[in-house]
């Protein structure tokens, strides 16, 4: 859509050699409305572009879907095809998104709709209570026989680095990449200003080629991993999360209690894995 980047002026200054002026590039932030069966459920504040998959990934982290066959499509509202235009005669802003589900899938619960806008940095801020965000899972992740090498494993924070494009231009939006635990094949990557949109955007992307649950799969983070992304992996199915950064003391019990592989401070050669180590194969000898 030529909206994830945006050009503005910015006055650069360095001590003990002035200040210039240039273009800057910056990474673009607006907000989606997602809409099922067209009753508003959230809006989100995240980087254009994979507005589907993020609202099929939203479906599936707030349990309203558990598979690709109850996603049946979705449309941005006033796009071609619809016959309609928004009020204003502006054109389609692409920042509404309208989701249909398959027959009989059920519509999300009339008190999952959220009427105000999360934040880029926060995916669970509607939620009334810790006990709302309890959701259960379609899928056990603790009987998933996924086993990775701990060398392979050390690679992917680099190998998601090297694909990030974006980044490479603004400087300012996470990431998030699935990749194969056998053959360390990397499936998809996503990026967005927020670091559970990207996540979204990627289970998005296998609800829409019909791939849950992501089994034998490693969702690799280039943040911190939090009780909310640990919930999405558990929610899709996938039986390890893995991120360059520290977990919060609620995603570790979250990811001990399901059954999933938290890897935490995942940089270079080394990592601190905080649940179900019997994934995470060393060949080295292990010292305590």
């Amino acid at each position: 859509m030529g909206r994830i980047t945006a050009r503005r002026p910015v006055v650069k200054i360095t001590l003990g050699v002035g200040e210039t002026r240039r273009p800057d590039t910056l990474a673009v932030e607006e907000p989606l409305e997602i809409r099922v069966g067209g009753a508003p459920l959230v809006v989100t504040m995240r980087t254009p572009g994979h507005d589907v998959e993020l609202a099929a990934g939203f479906l599936v982290s707030e349990g309203v879907i558990s598979s690709g066959e109850q996603f049946r499509s979705a449309i941005h509202c006033g796009g071609p095809g619809t016959g309609a235009a928004p009020a204003s005669g502006e054109g389609n802003t692409y920042n509404i998104l309208d989701v249909a589900l398959a027959p009989g899938a059920a519509l999300p619960a009339a008190d999952l709709a959220r009427n105000f806008y999360t934040t880029s940095s926060c995916g669970l801020c509607g939620k009334a209570s810790i006990e709302a965000v309890e959701t259960v899972s379609s899928y056990d992740v603790s009987a998933d026989d996924a086993v990775l090498d701990a060398e392979a494993l050390a690679a992917f924070p680099d190998r998601l680095r090297a694909q990030q494009s974006v980044f490479d231009k603004t400087g300012g939006l996470h990431a998030a990449a699935l990749f194969d635990a056998r053959t360390g094949e990397l499936l998809v990557l996503r990026e967005d200003v927020g670091r559970h949109n990207a996540v979204d955007k990627v289970i998005g992307w296998a609800v829409l080629q019909d791939r849950l649950p992501l089994r034998g799969t490693v969702l690799q983070v280039s943040g911190r991993a939090s009780f909310e992304l640990v919930q999405k992996a558990v929610m899709a199915g996938l039986p390890v999360l893995a991120a360059v950064s520290a977990p919060s003391s609620l995603a570790v019990e979250l990811a001990e209690a399901s059954g999933l592989t938290l890897v935490g401070f995942l940089r270079g050669a080394s990592m601190n894995v905080y649940s179900r180590a019997d994934r995470v194969r060393v060949s080295a000898p292990v010292t305590a």
